[in-house]
């Protein structure tokens, strides 16, 4: 097929792929309700109901489990934005359309029961994070290069993997079992709508390969995680980085290595061209963030070392 196919011949080209793998998630995703996975008697009212607002000393979890729970709700909570993002790319017709509205209704779910959790146990401050929705939201995220259909297919399927590793580290970082559940559900989620993007990347990869291999390296290349609006975000990843939620070396080898192994892309004998052009692009990116996940990694357990010493002299002090 022609490198120069547009959208439009790409969306039906491919859509009896989508429609096969619309079925598949269908027959693979369980209902679940939100309301299932938040430990209502905990709850109680704030000084607006007669009640006592929030104190920091309410909350069970560690700074980092309260940032990357607040990181992750907000990054949930932009759902009106990927909706139209993803609207504009797929369309909303036939298959497209049903996969849009109906990955659209899987996602809702997860800021609902996030919300309702932090709310009732108490786990963070209700007026700033409220405040931050509020920001967040209101900055939105949007392509800068408008909807495209195969560098869309290709981020949604990495952004997708990378929020399941971020949801399911968070919960390990919480220590408690009802939020650890909880995330693990979504997660669950977020793993079979990676699924499905793949495929459609993977039928796209056999479609036009040229052109999908330049869009997967301007991904890859170019990647930046959808809460990059938040309030302090960049400050968070960070300390979320330090701790292992999410880190350059997980976006590595537990994001990009396996999917591009999945879409066979180092294996590939159908490229020419720019195809080849921008898959040794990639390669090289590829060998330079394995540089700076490295240096990264020694410089966090050095500065993890001097606190855990540090931390030790002041309680032998005392």
């Amino acid at each position: 097929m022609s490198a120069a196919m547009t959208d439009r011949d790409l969306l039906r080209e491919l859509e009896p792929v989508a429609e096969h793998h619309l079925a598949e998630h269908l027959r693979k995703a369980q209902p679940w309700n939100p309301h299932d996975y938040v430990p209502w008697d905990e709850g109680r009212n704030f000084a607006a109901m007669g009640g006592i607002d929030w104190e920091p000393e309410q909350s069970a979890l560690s700074e980092v489990a309260r940032v990357a729970m607040v990181t992750n709700l907000l990054t949930e909570d932009n759902l009106p934005s990927y909706h139209r993002e993803i609207r504009d790319a797929f369309g909303m017709d036939g298959a497209w359309g049903t996969w849009v509205g109906r990955w659209t209704a899987e996602e809702n779910r997860h800021s609902i029961v996030l919300r309702d959790y932090l709310v009732v146990t108490r786990a963070v401050d209700p007026v700033a994070l409220e405040r931050a929705r509020m920001a967040h939201m209101t900055a939105g995220v949007a392509s800068p290069e408008g909807p495209e259909f195969l560098r869309g297919v290709a981020y949604v399927t990495l952004q997708e993997l990378a929020t399941r590793i971020s949801h399911r580290n968070t919960g390990t970082a919480c220590a408690e079992p009802i939020a650890e559940r909880m995330l693990q559900r979504i997660a669950t989620d977020e793993n079979l709508h990676m699924v499905f993007y793949r495929s459609i990347s993977a039928a796209a990869l056999e479609l036009t390969p040229d052109a999908m291999m330049r869009a997967i390296t301007e991904v890859v290349t170019r990647f930046q995680m959808p809460g990059l609006t938040q309030p302090n975000f960049r400050r968070n990843a960070v300390l979320l980085a330090k701790h292992g939620i999410y880190d350059l070396e997980q976006h590595l080898d537990v994001v990009l290595r396996p999917v591009l192994r999945t879409w066979r892309v180092f294996e590939r004998t159908d490229l020419s061209g720019d195809g080849e052009r921008a898959r040794d692009e990639l390669g090289c990116y590829l060998d330079d963030l394995a540089d700076k996940a490295r240096r990264f990694a020694e410089q966090r357990d050095r500065a993890l070392a001097r606190e855990a010493a540090r931390a030790e002299r002041v309680a032998s002090a005392g």
